[in-house]
């Protein structure tokens, strides 16, 4: 691999005797791993390795097209990284007796990192997905809804604009902008854009969402920051500023000595040459205990942008939604349900008017006039009822189905169902007397040969 020769010397003086079997590791094709969704019905393959830091995380042989696995489209599992799987085990060990946590992924697309975070905290939590750049966000958001839990709500906001809930959350993690050192072997192109300037950019910029950052926790709240890079400036001057700049305490982890992690003076490097993964940097650090926040009482139940729905017309919604007692109901002004565990009511108020453009967890769908039509979140979420008809169907038709093709399958006689692959649900189709409607979004649909 040809590396950037300042970038070079760079590594040689940080890794010492190190070096050769770094740049070894560089040449050698990256692994693959996935992590399990066990909100689904998830198969494990048979006889695959585990990543040993992330219970739900596996190692694959060889890469597939996931293009082409209808279980990729239906979330029964998320294609990350290993390394940066180790953001769970953090919150596993420094989390593990909280009940409930108001979580932040301050810098969340593509979604990895959220939707590991969902699967280790307790489900009664609140987590909340934020991303700054529009085009990442819808990414998010897709991600987010193939996951299919409930607890989880989104925002596109910059970091700045979290003034309002300033010591609010009980974890914020930022997984930082960054430079991109870590990915040079799975992302060439990563290569070409690398320079000393875009490292200082970089770590100047991870200062300034870190500020915002260490202001929205709560007393004893834990803040991670992570990086997929090497370099001194982006991970540890950046984990020491966090401390001397705001007094946070540093925290330190249990490793096992077969992980391989190299423990820094602030927080834990990894490198292809040492773990089967690439390029990781995570430090953790907590606020000083202090007064709890208190959630204020809120003038009247109106959220901003929505509507509570009311309980007749929520009501309706029981042949769709599973123990919709269970659930609050918004409505925006377009129309679109959404739906959130009913204890956290309040605090999805809260945050609508404290912060913009934030959607509150799953989307549910629409009424049209008195016909309700189901959103593609809610076939994907765990909140699908179980009384809705089912079609079962083989690989081809579902590959077909989410290539948004007209279908030929046996499917009730009028009406909503869900088209299904090996008991994963992949989305809507609806009977009419002459033809099957797929409700697949286009935006959604497989783009390239199936080869069928």
């Amino acid at each position: 691999m040809n590396l950037p020769p300042l970038f070079a010397e760079q590594m040689k003086i940080q890794l010492g005797d190190e070096w050769p079997a770094f740049l070894q590791a560089m040449d050698a094709p990256a692994p693959t791993s996935i992590r399990f969704n066990f909100l689904k019905n998830s198969n494990w393959p048979e006889n695959a390795d585990k990543v040993k830091w992330e219970p739900s995380g596996v190692y694959l042989a060889q890469r597939p097209v996931f293009t082409l696995d209808p279980a990729f489209h239906a979330g029964a599992y998320y294609v990350q990284e290993a390394s940066s799987m180790f953001v769970g085990e953090a919150v596993r060990q420094l989390l593990s007796e909280a009940p409930f946590v108001r979580a932040l992924d301050l810098c969340a697309a593509p979604g990895g990192k959220s939707t590991l975070l969902q699967s280790v905290l307790k489900p009664e939590s609140l987590l909340l997905a934020n991303e700054a750049i529009r085009p990442r966000y819808q990414i998010l958001r897709e991600n987010l809804c193939r996951w299919g839990a409930p607890n989880i709500s989104s925002s596109n906001l910059d970091s700045s604009a979290f003034g309002p809930l300033r010591g609010y959350f009980g974890l914020v993690l930022v997984d930082a902008p960054c430079s991109g050192e870590g990915l040079f072997r799975k992302d060439p192109a990563a290569i070409g854009e690398w320079s000393p300037d875009s490292v200082q950019l970089c770590s100047g910029r991870q200062k300034r969402i870190l500020a915002d950052a260490a202001a929205l926790l709560e007393p004893g709240g834990l803040l991670l920051y992570s990086t997929c890079t090497y370099n001194q400036w982006e991970n540890e001057e950046n984990a020491a500023w966090i401390n001397t700049q705001f007094g946070l305490e540093p925290l330190r982890l249990r490793l096992q000595a077969d992980w391989n992690i190299l423990e820094r003076e602030w927080g834990y490097q990894f490198y292809p040459h040492r773990v089967r993964g690439e390029g990781f940097y995570l430090a953790a650090f907590r606020r000083p205990e202090g007064p709890a926040f208190q959630l204020p009482k809120l003038k009247g139940k109106s959220p901003h942008g929505f509507n509570l729905l009311p309980r007749k017309t929520a009501e309706q919604l029981a042949p769709w939604v599973k123990d919709t007692a269970a659930l609050a109901f918004f409505e925006n002004e377009k129309g679109m349900i959404f739906a959130v565990p009913a204890d956290q009511e309040e605090e999805v108020i809260f945050l609508s008017r404290a912060i913009r453009r934030f959607h509150p967890g799953t989307e549910i769908g629409s009424f049209k006039n008195k016909d309700f039509v189901p959103g593609h979140a809610l076939a994907l979420s765990t909140l699908a009822g179980d009384e809705i008809p089912k079609v079962e169907v083989d690989r081809e038709t579902a590959l077909r189905y989410l290539k948004k093709e007209h279908l030929a399958i046996d499917a009730p006689a009028r009406g909503w169902a869900l088209i299904r692959h090996q008991g994963l649900n992949l989305g809507w189709i609806k009977s009419l007397p002459n033809r099957i409607n797929n409700y697949l979004p286009k935006e959604w649909r497989i783009r390239m040969d199936i080869g069928l």
